[in-house]
């Protein structure tokens, strides 16, 4: 604290402040006679900035409230009376605001959540990683308690309307998760997202009709590449999922009985598909080409494999004018497509891999052409057997009775 020489005591008003000359020294203090405690700290360089005064736990403190004229006479006199407060029932102003500078920021705790935990436990650590990458990195640098919940509601809002609901949902799932590991690094205080609800979500139904598939396949035929045509072939023969269907390995392929066995699925568990007979000749042909190589799909990067192929992807679709179609649609055609067939959900669900049946309910409700079937079948037997005239689409009047059988 300064000496005597350099302090001053008076009743603080604006007009006095405005007034101070700069200090013959580095620095004076002067003192408010009004709130015991509050001072001004006035600088050679022309600076003012009202501190805390006071001794706590047998040693001086100085809290810094604000500069003059950004905060005013009023509010510093507040601020001050808050921290005499603080002190008179035994709190100790400094070392709370030493434990926030200390606080750990949304940036330490997303390198402890990607090292200890992400990249430890979760197979799917890079897409954590994005999600920060894309929508949380701006946060990085602020401590994690001045993140407020209405903060979080607005982000969540902002990439519902900018990305989808499905991405925003992805968000507040994952920065709640990251919270509620918080306290391992020292944090306290409340997880911000607590009480945001997700935006509904409706689970994607969009898998190749019949008319599609013939200009899909005309497409793949037109390729040039034959590792991207097989690879897409795969695909949807298999219905694998595209992380699984890269890191395919010739060891986990059996040509003889027809089977590939995933060994480390997304469920975390080791799957096995069938290989039916347009997929092992497909497979056949690259194992003679394959060089030697343990990748059935080798690519020239770190992983050794072919990595997501997104160009090639967009040409097919292009060829195929499919603009509304995503790779992960082929494994759901396939499941559609046995759906349609008639197959129960586990059966389709097991030739997916998924391990509850929760995941393979969005067929159940893409089966609607045996369904159609039925009742058109039904209708029309109802119909004979009443010998009731039927309307066409044109409005000419048919019975059916006589019409001739298909």
């Amino acid at each position: 604290m300064a000496n005597r020489s350099e302090t001053s005591r008076f009743v603080f008003t604006t007009t006095r402040l405005q007034k101070l000359p700069p200090p013959p020294k580095s620095r004076m203090y002067h003192h408010d006679a009004k709130v015991a405690g509050l001072c001004l700290c006035c600088t050679k360089a022309g600076t003012s900035t009202f501190y805390f005064y006071r001794w706590t736990n047998g040693k001086p403190a100085r809290i810094r409230l604000g500069k003059f004229p950004d905060l005013s006479i009023d509010q510093a006199r507040k601020a001050a009376k808050e921290l005499a407060g603080d002190i008179a029932r035994g709190h100790d102003p400094q070392a709370a605001r030493r434990a926030r500078r200390e606080e750990p920021t949304l940036g330490d705790l997303f390198i402890f959540w990607m090292e200890t935990y992400a990249k430890v436990h979760k197979k799917t650590w890079a897409e954590d990683e994005r999600l920060y990458r894309n929508f949380l990195e701006p946060w990085g640098k602020r401590r994690l308690s001045t993140i407020r919940k209405a903060e979080v509601q607005t982000l969540h809002g902002q990439i519902g309307s900018q990305n989808g609901r499905y991405a925003a949902n992805r968000v507040l799932t994952y920065l709640r998760a990251m919270f509620n590991r918080a306290a391992d690094i020292g944090y306290s205080g409340a997880n911000p997202t607590i009480g945001i609800k997700q935006f509904r979500e409706q689970s994607r139904d969009r898998f190749l009709q019949a008319d599609e598939l013939h200009r899909f396949f005309q497409a793949l035929s037109e390729e040039l590449n034959d590792s991207i045509r097989d690879f897409f072939y795969l695909a949807l023969l298999t219905g694998a999922r595209r992380g699984n269907l890269q890191a395919m390995r010739w060891d986990d392929v059996n040509l003889e009985v027809c089977v590939w066995r995933i060994p480390d699925s997304k469920s975390g568990e080791p799957v096995v598909l069938p290989l039916v007979e347009p997929a092992v000749k497909i497979l056949q042909g690259r194992l003679q080409a394959s060089g030697g190589s343990p990748w059935v799909f080798p690519g020239r990067g770190k992983t050794g494999h072919i990595v997501e192929p997104k160009s090639a992807w967009r040409r097919i679709l292009n060829r195929a004018e499919l603009g509304n179609l995503r790779l992960h649609d082929l494994r759901r055609t396939l499941g559609s497509w046995q759906a349609a067939g008639g197959a129960s959900l586990p059966i389709i669900g097991a030739s997916l891999g998924h391990k509850s049946i929760r995941s393979t309910e969005v067929y159940s409700r893409l089966a609607l052409a045996p369904i159609r079937e039925s009742v058109e079948r039904a209708t029309t037997a109802m119909y004979e057997a009443g010998d009731v005239r039927l309307l066409e689409a044109g409005g000419e009047v048919l019975n059916v009775s006589s019409q001739e059988k298909k």
